[in-house]
């Protein structure tokens, strides 16, 4: 990659990952947020659960005068119960707080309840529950979710990845396309602006103009008019001119002896039968649709071939004897930019002027081709 797609791979890349941890870490917080407060309260309606089944204890043994029979609980939940002295009557001292209410908090890594729930029976002013319990799951629940989120982070990171090559791909392509069209631009206007130099050097040092130089000169000066003409066509600023009825025939007569002169230097013959034909059109359009196919033609035929053109019925018929196209690509030689072979040079957008041309006016394009024996190209203007 050079450093505009590399800059534009880590660009999205990075804002694919932080908005993606940024919703990790809101919706980490909002999950445990929710977790905390529900353990928190299960936590004290389970304390709240062991001081009632203590106190339902004191005041059954009371009312009854029974032996007190303490319910058995969780080895977690300390219980102790002091009476109206502050003696401690069950359990153990409690650690560092004061005993004066009712109240539920927290306390280091505990959590503590005191409850008088038992009503002062059997003189038992408080019932003390201590565990450290909320604080394990707590602690448990902090490292399930950072583990999942770290989980997340790293599939989002692999995902994010993948998702930026993909992104890149069709970039990479239109890269690949530009820098090739360029490349294959510079390779086309060199050889006719070489001609022309060459020609025009000649024809200096001679001091005269031989019909040989004139000939070259006309057909790289047409060469490089093809060049511009194609090139324009993809200006999409560019006004489409209006169609109107005009004669195919006579348009299609001077596509032909346009390209003579590059004919007769390739000694390659066009044979030419048409009758008149109407169709409404812009009359460039037409001029660019018959050049793009009689160019390409002579490009890919053989010296010492021929090329037969047919306008008969408002059907136009281009058949060359050239190299072919392999079955395989016929389906994407329309394609801007593709080229089905590195024969005769091209950029590869002939064909699809071709193909944009007649989409726009309703006019139907067939293609037969066997590779080393020729192509067919035939064009239904009574499509519609």
């Amino acid at each position: 990659m050079n450093k505009l797609e590399q800059r534009s791979f880590y660009s999205f890349l990075a804002l694919y990952i932080i908005s993606s941890f940024l919703f990790i870490l809101l919706s980490g917080f909002w999950y445990y947020t929710a977790q905390k407060s529900s353990h928190e309260s299960n936590d004290y309606f389970r304390m709240r659960h062991i001081s009632d089944m203590f106190s339902n204890a004191v005041i059954k043994a009371h009312m009854k005068k029974k032996a007190l029979k303490l319910p058995k609980v969780d080895p977690l939940y300390n219980i102790t119960m002091i009476n109206h002295s502050g003696k401690i009557v069950y359990g153990v001292e409690p650690n560092g707080f004061i005993i004066d209410k009712n109240r539920y908090f927290k306390h280091g890594d505990d959590t503590v309840l005191i409850s008088d729930s038992a009503h002062g029976h059997l003189d038992i002013a408080y019932i003390v529950i201590e565990s450290d319990r909320l604080s394990k799951l707590l602690h448990t629940l902090r490292v399930t979710v950072i583990s999942i989120m770290a989980m997340i982070a790293i599939s989002i990171v692999f995902i994010a990845w993948i998702l930026s090559r993909l992104f890149m791909r069709p970039i990479r392509e239109k890269i690949d396309q530009v820098e090739t069209f360029i490349k294959d631009i510079t390779h086309e206007l060199n050889t006719p602006i070489s001609a022309l130099r060459m020609s025009t050097d000649r024809a200096l040092k001679k001091a005269q103009y031989d019909a040989k130089i004139l000939r070259n000169i006309s057909i790289s000066t047409k060469q490089l008019f093809d060049i511009y003409t194609a090139l324009s066509y993809l200006n999409f600023s560019q006004k489409e001119q209006p169609a109107q009825p005009c004669d195919l025939e006579t348009i299609l007569r001077k596509s032909v002896g346009y390209y003579k002169e590059l004919c007769n230097s390739k000694k390659i013959q066009i044979h030419c039968e048409s009758t008149s034909s109407t169709f409404s059109i812009g009359e460039h359009s037409a001029n660019m649709l018959f050049s793009n196919l009689i160019s390409n033609a002579v490009k890919y035929s053989m010296p010492h071939s021929i090329i037969l053109i047919t306008l008969k019925n408002s059907i136009f018929t281009i058949e060359d004897h050239g190299i072919g196209i392999e079955k395989e690509k016929l389906k994407t030689i329309f394609e801007r930019y593709h080229r089905g072979t590195e024969y005769a040079g091209g950029f590869g957008i002939g064909l699809s002027v071709v193909k944009n041309i007649c989409d726009e006016h309703n006019i139907a394009i067939l293609v037969t081709s066997e590779k080393d024996v020729g192509s067919r190209f035939i064009l239904n203007f009574n499509a519609k």
